[in-house]
């Protein structure tokens, strides 16, 4: 037996993988802009900031996809699970006010399908390029006994880059100043633990035997911000912003506070999608647990001088992007975040 078949007698099949970086390829090239110098297929690639940034700060971000990827492996839906990775990094990039530059994915999988690694590589890399960032290198690991049959993990590395008195920091955020949500597309990358126990989705069958509306609803991907904000970053219109992911709007909104200010958000001033309401109603899940674990409509929520609400609306308005005015900055009160309105659940 030669070397490399004693390889793939142990379960790792380095033809497959070299078929799925070469179906790839086209993909992750169409990614590249003008700052990448050397991408995938070196030792590392390379990246040039350029010569038109004064005192540019790399800001930098990584994270995964979580148990959605059990759905997605249910469903054998591999096209738009990329975008939910794209989404989770470049997201808290532009949170700080940073364009995104570059993105690094990282997939482990089971065993080696070229088709299927190339359908999930072709997601993250249109995600990629849809922020205005590249997707210049990655790695694809074959780990035979590490992960189940069929089963695969995502993670990714993002960088992005603002000028240092462009940051967002919380120290201009101040009583007065107006939150404006920004919908979301659903329940996004997050809570889907929660979201399984209570629909009881344990194989493949469970949800497969769902309606198909919302087998469609729970993999619809995670909302991509950057086109939508960047604009308003480049006008100065925006003084700090929360991504609302892992923790809800009650974990991730006082991140874009000072801790000697309150809000007052309003119910009722933005939809709570049906979803949102049909896991509520199926697993009696209380209030607390609602606003601790989903995004219940809003996926960012900015902070925004009064004089330049009516522009940022407009603005959103004109890249598509639904936004509401959904409270206001106050004064220190015992609680940090305060709730106005008719609660949508007792």
């Amino acid at each position: 037996m030669t070397e490399a078949n004693a390889y793939a007698g142990a379960g790792v099949d380095i033809a497959a993988g070299e078929t799925a970086v070469d179906m790839m390829q086209a993909d992750v090239a169409a990614t590249y802009t003008p700052g990448v110098l050397a991408g995938v297929g070196g030792f590392g690639a390379a990246f040039a900031l350029g010569a038109q940034y004064r005192d540019p700060v790399l800001i930098s971000g990584t994270d995964g996809v979580g148990t959605k990827l059990l759905l997605a492996i249910m469903a054998g839906r591999h096209e738009s699970i990329g975008q939910d990775l794209v989404a989770m990094v470049m997201n808290d990039i532009v949170a700080q006010g940073a364009k995104p530059l570059f993105l690094l994915d990282y997939l482990a999988i089971a065993k080696m399908v070229p088709e299927q690694v190339a359908t999930i590589v072709r997601g993250i890399a249109q995600a990629t390029q849809a922020t205005g960032a590249a997707l210049i290198g990655g790695e694809s690991a074959e780990l035979p006994g590490m992960y189940a049959p069929d089963h695969y993990d995502l993670a990714a590395f993002g960088v992005g880059v603002v000028e240092r008195d462009e940051m967002l920091t919380v120290d201009r955020v101040a009583p007065g100043d107006v939150l404006i949500g920004l919908a979301s597309s659903g329940i996004h990358s997050n809570g889907y633990s929660l979201v399984r126990t209570v629909l009881g989705l344990e194989q493949t069958a469970d949800f497969t035997a769902l309606p198909t509306m919302l087998q469609e609803t729970l993999l619809t991907p995670t909302t991509l911000y950057a086109q939508a904000v960047l604009p308003l970053l480049a006008e100065r219109l925006v003084v700090s912003m929360a991504h609302i992911t892992g923790g809800g709007i009650v974990g991730n909104l006082p991140r874009a506070l000072p801790t000697d200010v309150s809000v007052s958000l309003e119910w009722g001033s933005w939809p709570i999608l049906p979803i949102f309401m049909e896991l509520q109603r199926l697993g009696q899940l209380s209030l607390a647990d609602m606003l601790a674990t989903f995004n219940l409509g809003l996926g960012m929520i900015l902070v925004v001088k009064p004089p330049h609400v009516a522009r940022v609306l407009a603005m959103l308005a004109d890249e598509g992007q639904a936004a509401y005015q959904v409270g206001t900055v106050t004064p220190a009160m015992s609680a940090q975040l305060n709730w106005r309105g008719k609660q949508p659940w007792s």
